[in-house]
């Protein structure tokens, strides 16, 4: 059991470590294709969301409550709030939704 557990390590250790050192050693000019920059300039914000974005729905008791704060922190944020006021919002509005479940 414990050797099994040292090899998952290792073997993900080494595919984090392809993964980081490959492009750097394989690509040493310049990208220039329009689309792969794009494409490589989003990776990290969709990565992001990815993970982010199902942890706001299930970090509340009531998925609805999470739903309501990604909501209230979007519309806040397209507005041009900050971050702190986009934060307090959206931790009334679970606290909102979720006293009002509650009462239901």
């Amino acid at each position: 059991m414990t050797r099994s557990i040292y090899v998952y390590i290792l073997v993900a250790a080494l595919v984090s470590f392809v993964i980081r050192v490959l492009p750097l050693t394989l690509i040493r000019k310049q990208i220039t294709n329009r689309f792969l920059r794009s494409f490589l300039f989003y990776v990290p914000y969709v990565t992001l969301a990815v993970m982010t974005f199902p942890a706001i729905i299930s970090a509340a008791q009531y998925p609805l409550a999470g739903a309501v704060a990604l909501a209230v922190g979007i519309v806040l944020a397209w507005l041009g709030a900050g971050l702190f006021p986009v934060a307090v919002s959206c931790c009334v509005a679970v606290f909102l939704v979720e006293q009002l479940i509650g009462v239901l």
